[in-house]
């Protein structure tokens, strides 16, 4: 698949026939409601009711009040064009306690949201595990306990029992190395956990996880549906084209990325990555006969979320890197440079098409870019958001995956991060990655500068080759 020759009339680079253009999202982040209808507490509940957990003591009340408001989000999408919608499922209110009990209620909110999505000829895109475990699976060991990938398989057969009628796209989990290794690595984020010998064993459970929640659903699946996996990745970048400074971003490569495309290619968890980790501990108790089979499950796409380049330098070979890459011998992870975002990550989308490129010659599937954006503060004036900075990150990521397909990459379609401001995690709501502004006091929804310019974008199906208007 290659995308269409820039056009020298308009100046814009057009993606090919069928591209699918949309916009994501995760329940915790943005559905508020967090005790209505039988919504069991998750560990982000938990983790955000912790004093000094999140930023500003923020909460998931009322996040965008989405579970209220979601006809109104939905209309929003509609007005933008979006043709498909990356939303998540929330465990919780599903199953409280993550096991037995199925809440009606739960489901048929998602009933709803559903429904109205095909009746604006949305098309949904089900992600079942974005980051929200039921507290009380937590309770008895959460990822670290081997149960929770078979009551994980139980949930996902739940959800797509109820809406495969209606549901041909989904995902499994989510970014599971920021599950394993934030969560049960650096413990900045939920359950916060610090135990990098568990963060490796979450890391083989979420993956078991997923496998058996494919075969699960893909088992009572019609034709037509299709399921995947999305990860996070970054592109390695180094200093000096020498060999200490490949080894050490092979290392950190390993760490977030071949030890989840290995495995999930068949190929078993990198000797490289096993062997360079102080952690590992008891591997194997870990990894059981018949578990590398049911990861390697076969998808349909893999999904890819990418924000920013990550820059590496060779360490002594005694040091032990902390944080989430705690245990990883050798290496040393460098401050960001050049044009940042509000998080202060880098901007250059350079990164990108060499990241998409990378995976399209080791990944045998179609990519699809699952998540994309940056986080700026935003000031409303004039009832309008001129969100300048965010609206080039848009633009220049956009170009970014159209130079990757003209170079042959096989990548379906784009889902911005985010539709909506919403709760950012460790940061609460200091961080805004929306091409909606939501006022959180009053729940006034503002569609930013960025969110016309993707309007635009997908009205013609194309990216401006230069500047960063289309019309």
């Amino acid at each position: 698949m290659t995308a269409t020759e820039p056009d020298v009339d308009t100046g814009l680079l057009g993606f090919p026939p069928g591209f699918v253009w949309g916009a994501a999202t995760a329940s915790f982040q943005i559905e508020g409601s967090t005790t209505v209808d039988g919504r069991g507490a998750s560990i982000w509940d938990t983790f955000a009711a912790t004093p000094g957990r999140v930023r500003g003591g923020h909460t998931g009340e009322p996040a965008c009040d989405h579970y209220r408001r979601y006809a109104g989000d939905v209309a929003l999408m509609s007005g933008l064009g979006l043709g498909a919608y990356r939303f998540s499922v929330a465990w919780p209110r599903i199953q409280p306690t993550g096991v037995g009990r199925v809440e009606s209620r739960g489901l048929a909110f998602y009933d709803r949201l559903v429904d109205e999505l095909l009746a604006h000829e949305i098309e949904p895109v089900a992600t079942l595990y974005h980051w929200d475990l039921p507290q009380a699976l937590e309770d008895v060991g959460g990822w670290r306990n081997r149960d929770t990938a078979y009551r994980f398989a139980d949930y996902a057969a739940v959800v797509h029992a109820r809406l495969g009628d209606r549901v041909r796209q989904w995902t499994t989990v989510n970014e599971p190395w920021c599950s394993a290794f934030l969560g049960y690595g650096s413990g900045v984020h939920a359950p916060g956990v610090v135990d990098p010998k568990g963060a490796l064993e979450a890391a083989h459970h979420l993956l078991l996880g997923h496998g058996l929640a494919l075969r699960a659903m893909s088992a009572a699946a019609p034709a037509g549906h299709l399921f995947s996996i999305v990860l996070n990745f970054s592109a390695m970048w180094v200093d000096v084209d020498d060999e200490p400074h490949r080894l050490a971003a092979r290392g950190v490569d390993g760490l977030q990325h071949r030890i989840f495309l290995d495995p999930l290619a068949g190929r078993g968890y990198p000797a490289d990555v096993l062997a360079g980790t102080a952690w590992l501990g008891d591997w194997q108790r870990v990894v059981r006969d018949g578990d590398l089979a049911v990861v390697a499950t076969p998808v349909d796409w893999l999904g890819v979320n990418y924000y920013s380049p990550t820059r590496v330098a060779p360490a002594p070979p005694d040091h032990v890197a902390a944080g989430p890459f705690a245990g990883l011998r050798g290496v040393e992870l460098l401050p960001p440079r050049g044009e940042l975002t509000g998080f202060g990550w880098e901007a250059d989308a350079r990164a990108f098409t060499e990241l998409l490129e990378r995976l399209g010659r080791d990944v045998a599937v179609p990519l699809v870019i699952t998540e994309n954006g940056s986080a700026f503060p935003d000031v409303v004036a004039g009832g309008r958001v001129d969100d300048g900075e965010r609206t080039r990150y848009l633009v220049d990521h956009l170009r970014a995956v159209h130079t990757a397909i003209e170079r042959g990459v096989d990548v379906r379609g784009y889902f911005a991060w985010s539709l909506l401001d919403n709760f950012e995690w460790a940061a609460g709501y200091g961080q805004r990655f929306g091409v909606v502004h939501v006022d959180f006091a009053t729940q006034e929804r503002t569609v930013k500068r960025s969110g016309h310019t993707l309007a635009d974008v997908i009205r013609h199906n194309a990216v401006p080759a230069a500047g960063y208007r289309l019309d």
